[in-house]
């Protein structure tokens, strides 16, 4: 599934590795994985409830936690993902 950010998750991203540069690599490893295979067990996704209810999560690492919506494109009919936010548990619920 084709993978688009928002220009909110590009800073987070940059924040993210400016403060943890030892993560990036696993960082950038979920999001190959996300684009593969959005179901896998490692990814831990799921969706989210409360005034998060129509976007999903999935881990990258013990308190890493990327935030993103599934989208349609009008037209085609294609599904894609849409990168929302990247932090710890805490930043991003």
């Amino acid at each position: 599934m084709l993978l688009k950010s928002t220009s909110s998750f590009d800073k987070a991203y940059r924040k993210w590795v400016r403060r943890y540069p030892h993560l990036k690599g696993q960082i950038d490893k979920t999001l190959r994985q996300l684009e593969q295979d959005l179901n896998s067990n490692s990814l831990q996704t799921h969706k989210l409830s409360g005034k998060l209810k129509s976007l999903w999560a999935c881990s990258c690492g013990y308190d890493c936690r990327i935030i993103f919506s599934i989208e349609t494109e009008v037209h085609t009919g294609q599904k894609f993902i849409v990168l929302v936010d990247i932090g710890t548990h805490e930043e991003v619920y």
